[in-house]
């Protein structure tokens, strides 16, 4: 669940109720593969569904994307679902331009990016990738390559 449907979510269910549905929805985003995840997701609309109809419609909101990090290796997926890169990188980009607001052009902008880019990489030369999680990735590649010109073949 990204950080807005959280708040959202949040201000959508009562203060009382709101430790069972946290629970019940991190149950989902939190699962160990993405047909559990599916899972918990449908126990939690028939929960919820009638007595909390926003915040069951916060959690189907982007439900898909918010699972995607489970379709990869166990030992990558708390590195990879994070969006603390992106904002670090924005934040930085936010930083360096208030200063000298015109200063920069898109090359520099872009060279400064890199940069954040190759000290967060650093970060994940920490990961030891297995023989079996290097399949495991391939696979995952292969699939997403299937998926994707499905979608493309029945739009073009």
């Amino acid at each position: 669940m990204s950080s807005a449907s959280y708040a959202q979510s949040r201000r959508q269910v009562p203060t009382e109720r709101w430790r069972e549905v946290k629970a019940q929805a991190q149950a989902a985003y939190t699962a160990a593969s993405p047909m559990l995840a599916r899972l918990a997701k449908e126990e939690f609309v028939k929960r919820f569904e009638r007595e909390l109809p926003s915040a069951t419609a916060c959690v189907l909101d982007d439900f898909e994307a918010c699972i995607a990090h489970l379709r990869l290796p166990i030992a990558h997926r708390r590195a990879i679902r994070t969006t603390n890169l992106l904002e670090r990188l924005f934040g930085e980009e936010r930083r360096r331009t208030k200063v000298i607001p015109h200063a920069f052009g898109e090359r520099a902008v872009l060279k400064l990016i890199y940069a954040a880019l190759i000290r967060a990489s650093q970060t994940w030369r920490r990961i030891v990738i297995s023989e079996f999680e290097l399949k495991q990735i391939d696979e995952l590649r292969s699939e997403l390559d299937r998926e994707f010109k499905e979608r493309t073949a029945s739009t073009g």
